[in-house]
């Protein structure tokens, strides 16, 4: 799996830290396409072990009516279509939000191997923020976790949403 536990996120020499970026840069694109229906700028890219793209999703629940139509549920089941199977392992998603409860439980049952995020969120994330669900060892299933890549980009994407909507 090409995914790297690191600790400094600044280190623009390290190539783990390169492939977090170009691949957050991706789930940037896919929360900018929320934008268009006016969902919250949240978009999710799953890559397999291979560091191919097999989910993509962003926010769709006001386009669709839909309170589940979070972007990393709408990664999850793309990926599992194009797999043929529910269980994820050995992928990663990269993700511009952290997960909320229902996503992040979602990831631990599809057995994502690691996930990515960028902004943390402290009103909502069950990741790091308020729970830690992917990492509970009480779980039968844990992932590895990285936050904080492309923060301030992450961060500014929603701040720039919810700016306009007051």
């Amino acid at each position: 799996m090409q995914f790297a536990v690191l600790e400094n996120t600044d280190d623009d020499t390290d190539p783990g830290v390169l492939l977090d970026r170009e691949r957050m840069r991706l789930a940037i694109d896919e929360a900018r396409a929320a934008l268009v229906h006016e969902d919250v700028p949240v978009g999710a890219v799953l890559f397999d072990a291979e560091g191919h793209v097999i989910g993509r999703g962003h926010n769709r629940r006001e386009e669709r009516g839909d309170p589940l139509a979070h972007a990393e549920v709408e990664a999850i089941r793309q990926a599992a279509r194009e797999r043929g199977l529910w269980r994820l392992d050995g992928t990663v998603l990269y993700v511009t939000l952290e997960p909320c409860a229902m996503c992040a439980g979602a990831l631990v049952n599809a057995r994502v191997g690691g996930l990515v995020y960028g902004a943390r969120d402290p009103r909502a994330g069950a990741v790091e923020s308020l729970y830690t669900i992917c990492t509970d060892a009480r779980l039968n299933h844990r992932l590895a976790v990285r936050g904080g890549v492309l923060e301030a980009e992450c961060a500014q994407l929603l701040r720039d949403f919810f700016r306009r909507r007051r």
